[in-house]
């Protein structure tokens, strides 16, 4: 495409809600929302090859269909799952942060020794788990 020389009406998202097409899995709503390397959404887990998309406000089972048959929302913000354990527990010193997807309600401080994909920026931690900003 060449350059424009007159006013466009250029399209534009709140950046906060959107559809994902699902991989043949079934998601769970407020669960942590991920796309895998194809890029179909899943639910989140311990890998390597996830990147975190945001929170899915909804429950659909594409467990029986093939990729792509299903969508799902998704939405992106700062939301609160439970805290790892141990020595893999977020503290208020981690605020700002990244931390680490372990399973689709849980978040830990690392990686995990390169096992975990990032869920976002820790914003918060209380006593029941992680306040976590999905971009």
């Amino acid at each position: 495409m060449t350059a424009t020389t007159t006013d466009r009406n250029t399209g534009r998202r709140d950046g906060v809600q959107y559809v994902r097409k699902l991989a043949a899995a079934k998601v769970l709503a407020g669960t942590i929302a991920c796309l895998n390397a194809a890029g179909y959404a899943v639910g989140g887990s311990t890998a390597t090859t996830l990147v975190a998309d945001g929170v899915f406000f909804e429950t659909v089972d594409n467990s029986g269909g093939a990729a792509g048959d299903k969508s799902a929302r998704v939405e992106k913000g700062v939301f609160h799952f439970l805290n790892s354990a141990s020595t893999d527990a977020i503290t208020i010193a981690e605020v700002g942060d990244d931390c680490y997807i372990v399973d689709n309600q849980t978040v830990a401080k690392t990686d995990g020794t390169s096992t975990r994909s990032k869920a976002g920026k820790i914003v918060d931690v209380d006593a029941q788990g992680v306040w976590v900003e999905f971009r």
